[in-house]
């Protein structure tokens, strides 16, 4: 009933920058906070940014004045703009959504994106 569709990852240099999107659709009435989460091999998944819907952001430590969350409430899409990466920041991102709908308000996950920061 409600997809997340996430695109924009790759490969990056170090010092590089990517732009992620993700843009939920299907019975939407309303969303609440949106977000990005990452999982490296070997570790969990952990929270990168979130946006409520009243513009209201929580960055992880390690991103924080690198990585920038947005959304356009218009498209239902999110978008995480990383500058300065890393190799450190390389892992399987995820969109993450809050979103009602007439079945009730649930968190949905998008498919992931792979992005890998290397020379």
């Amino acid at each position: 009933q409600v997809q997340l569709v996430e695109s924009g990852g790759g490969l990056v240099q170090p010092g590089g920058s990517l732009r992620l999107s993700c843009a939920a659709s299907g019975r939407i009435i309303s969303i609440n906070t949106m977000g990005w989460y990452r999982q490296a091999p070997g570790k969990e998944r952990e929270l990168v940014a979130a946006l409520t819907s009243g513009s209201i952001t929580n960055y992880a430590d390690s991103v924080q004045g690198r990585f920038t969350i947005s959304r356009d409430n218009a498209k239902n899409t999110v978008y995480l703009q990383m500058n300065s990466l890393r190799p450190e920041d390389t892992a399987v991102y995820y969109c993450n959504a809050h979103i009602q709908t007439n079945l009730g308000r649930y968190a949905y996950w998008g498919q992931g994106t792979q992005v890998t920061v290397s020379s």
